[in-house]
């Protein structure tokens, strides 16, 4: 039996417990908050000190060479940034950007908005568009104008990231701030040595699939591997996220990324990559630098099949036969 006057210890020193901790966290939110605040006003880095993006693939040739640099110029150049997905304050700004308390927190004149490697464009511009209190004009016009600026693509200019901008920013102000991160973390990388070797468009509707099909940068490669081993044999690159795509485009489906099925794969869809050979018309999402390089440098492998398990480990097999026995032996079917 508790005492009263031990009683009332353990109250008080629950309550200095509770109070620390409410305090702490009050800080790390501010501390978020203002960690990406100046990262926003941080001057760019200038042009001539920025490498262009390794590429260790060859389209023409239907060839793919070790790319050692890869993974350095990914850990020196993109994980390091202050608006990678890794850095731990961007996650928790990502976390609470939708909370107007937290938007209100150190400037209610400035608001954060998060666009996240992998959405599509519907999804970026209604988060937006809540942050901001857009109407459904301002939506529309948003995301017309950033389609139509240079180069002109129906998805893949969102640059991923946290931008700071005025509770009363207009879709031309969104818009330009983004423009400048795909121009300074994309196009100043994306040189003509590169261009000439795999076009833009190609390049990002590549890194698009991989944000939806792969867990991470070295994951992102072995399927870019896969997804050119079958690009230089012509054959169908049957990736399910390009069903969830055409499926999420509908304006009947509620979800944007809707869970496949088998019927799926007859979707009429130009983006059907199981019906149609190639690449799809254009991204299916908005790719970060490390999704784009993963693109340009594929790791060599024999592979033209994979799928993951629940706990995201990769299997890859060379032909149909050993994709099928490794289904039955994980799953218990081949399919």
């Amino acid at each position: 039996m508790i005492s009263r006057n031990n009683l009332i210890r353990l109250i008080y020193s629950l309550a200095i417990i509770l109070s620390i901790a409410t305090a702490t966290g009050i800080i790390m939110l501010l501390e978020s908050k203002s960690h990406i605040f100046v990262n926003s006003f941080k001057a760019p880095q200038a042009e001539s000190l920025i490498e262009p993006f390794p590429v260790g693939v060859n389209p023409i040739a239907k060839t793919i060479t070790p790319s050692p640099v890869a993974d350095s110029y990914f850990y020196n150049t993109i994980a390091s940034a202050s608006d990678s997905r890794d850095n731990w304050w961007n996650q928790v700004a990502s976390v609470f950007a939708s909370k107007n308390w937290y938007q209100n927190l150190a400037s209610p004149v400035s608001r954060i908005i998060v666009i996240w490697p992998g959405e599509r464009k519907e999804e970026i511009s209604n988060n937006i568009a809540k942050i901001l209190k857009w109407d459904n004009e301002q939506v529309v016009e948003f995301k017309r104008i950033v389609d139509a600026s240079d180069p002109i693509l129906s998805e893949g200019k969102y640059y991923p990231g946290q931008y700071v901008a005025h509770v009363g920013a207009t879709p031309e102000d969104i818009k330009n701030v983004i423009n400048e991160s795909f121009e300074s973390e994309v196009l100043t990388r994306y040189t003509e040595e590169v261009a000439l070797q795999v076009p833009l468009e190609d390049a990002l509707i590549i890194a698009s699939l991989l944000e939806r099909e792969a867990s991470d940068f070295n994951n992102m490669r072995e399927i870019s591997g896969v997804i050119w081993n079958r690009i230089f044999i012509d054959m169908p690159l049957q990736l399910d996220a390009t069903l969830q795509y055409a499926k999420g485009s509908n304006k009947y489906e509620p979800r944007w990324w809707p869970i496949v099925k088998s019927k799926d794969k007859f979707i009429e869809s130009p983006f059907n990559t199981y019906k149609y050979k190639g690449l799809p018309p254009a991204p299916i999402a908005n790719p970060s630098a490390e999704s784009i390089l993963a693109a340009l440098n594929p790791i060599v492998t024999e592979c033209l099949f994979y799928f993951h398990t629940s706990d995201k480990a990769y299997h890859c097999s060379k032909d149909y036969e050993e994709h099928v026995a490794k289904l039955k032996t994980i799953y218990g079917r081949g399919s």
